[in-house]
């Protein structure tokens, strides 16, 4: 079988689809590993933290050693190391003495291959031949959508059929997915490299502030992204007291069916959207979904909040690339990298401040944010979900200036020449 670009495109939409996998299976889980290995709301934002942690560090790995270890032997690479860490989260919990250490021995290895597949994915598809790279990054990271959307209901059935003492059964199921997809890219065709004197340096890079702010966006883009839909689960079930199912189903599947509808539209459409004015909208439709989410007096409203925060957030991380891509286009890796990670670093520390204030709040020490938040009837883990759910809101705020002085730096720019 002769293979193409097209078949190297659908190759990088399953790759994005295994990130989808490695980022929110594990929050699934959180309810279980809370009930069966007595793990903390801070334990489990932690392992959020982890997650993005290394991430980050395969993200500065893959700047440094990219371009001479070659784009597909890091493909395949990463997809083993997300199929390694999927089995070794079935596996370690259960054998270790330390469940808790078991979990983060496999959280590390999938971690390492999600964030390697973050910087190759995004490269390889803007190198392909064609126009609208804008709308074909949306698309790209539409499938990251479809694979979260995916995963929760998958996994959501799974678990109400088998029961959760056979949780271990279902990472072992979504690893297959990588598995198939690393002899995928042992075969298609990858574009050629950008030749050393086309790609822009880091240091140029940085001396823009155009890409500063880019970078600054990216973080505040991950924050809003990952805080919603990896504690959305938690939220639904101890936070709104509704059952595990329904919770997850109106909750993160939600959210990932409206951040799927968002990118994919702008995939189709990308042309005729005029991209800064969209990301303000989205910024600003953020800010009142989190709102929402916090304050809304009926469990089902508050869900809808969750569920709308994926439309308003859709935009935010492929919107933010194409942006950098369009501005420095000989950025290549370096710039596709640097980017993931900044926007690593918000989806690691927006989902774990938000676990470390609800365990302060939880405890009575932030008696400001919790007068405010608590209501009659409330219970602790209501109250503290609630509190770190609005903290969180200092990123879609920060997302909406930095747009703004995005914008209105190019307009002066442009007075200027």
């Amino acid at each position: 079988m002769k293979y193409s670009y097209k078949n190297t495109l659908h190759a990088c939409y399953t790759g994005y689809f295994t990130q989808a996998i490695v980022n929110n299976l594990a929050p699934l889980f959180f309810v279980i590993f809370q009930n069966r290995f007595g793990l903390s709301f801070e334990e489990v934002g932690r392992l959020i933290l982890i997650n993005f942690v290394v991430q980050i560090a395969a993200d500065i790995f893959a700047l440094k050693f990219m371009d001479s270890f070659g784009y597909r032997k890091a493909a395949v690479l990463a997809h083993f190391l997300c199929a390694l860490g999927l089995v070794l989260l079935a596996v370690l919990p259960n054998v270790f003495p330390t469940p808790y250490v078991g979990i983060m021995v496999a959280v590390v290895f999938y971690a390492c291959g999600g964030g390697l597949l973050e910087v190759l994915v995004s490269p390889i598809v803007n190198a392909l031949p064609g126009e609208q790279k804008d709308s074909a990054m949306s698309l790209l990271h539409s499938f990251y959508c479809w694979g979260q959307v995916s995963v929760v209901v998958v996994t959501t059935l799974l678990l109400g059929i088998l029961g959760h003492d056979y949780w271990p059964l279902i990472p072992l199921m979504w690893a297959f997915i990588p598995i198939y997809n690393l002899f995928r890219f042992l075969k298609v065709p990858l574009a050629p490299a950008l030749p050393d004197d086309a790609r822009v340096p880091l240091r140029k890079l940085f001396q823009s502030k155009f890409f500063v702010i880019a970078l600054l966006m990216m973080l505040c883009a991950g924050a809003c992204e990952l805080t919603m839909s990896q504690w959305s689960s938690l939220f639904a079930e101890k936070g709104l007291h509704l059952p595990k199912v329904l919770g997850d189903l109106l909750g993160p599947c939600l959210f990932a069916v409206f951040m799927g509808i968002g990118r994919t539209i702008y995939g189709f459409l990308g042309s005729k959207i005029n991209l800064k004015k969209a990301l303000f909208l989205s910024s600003a439709l953020c800010i009142l979904c989190y709102l929402t989410t916090v304050f809304a007096p009926w469990p089902l409203l508050s869900l809808m909040g969750c569920a709308f925060c994926g439309l308003s957030v859709s935009l935010m991380w492929p919107g933010t690339f194409s942006l950098g891509a369009e501005r420095f286009p000989g950025g290549g890796t370096a710039m596709f990298g640097m980017l993931a990670v900044f926007g690593d670093i918000g989806c690691s520390l927006g989902p774990w401040l938000t676990g470390f204030i609800s365990d302060m709040a939880k405890q009575h020490k932030l008696p400001i944010l919790t007068q405010l938040i608590a209501a009659p009837g409330m219970n602790p883990d209501e109250i503290g979900l609630k509190t770190g759910l609005f903290t969180a809101l200092l990123f879609p705020v920060v997302m909406t200036l930095a747009v703004l002085t995005f914008r209105k730096k190019k307009q002066q720019n442009r007075k200027s020449s």
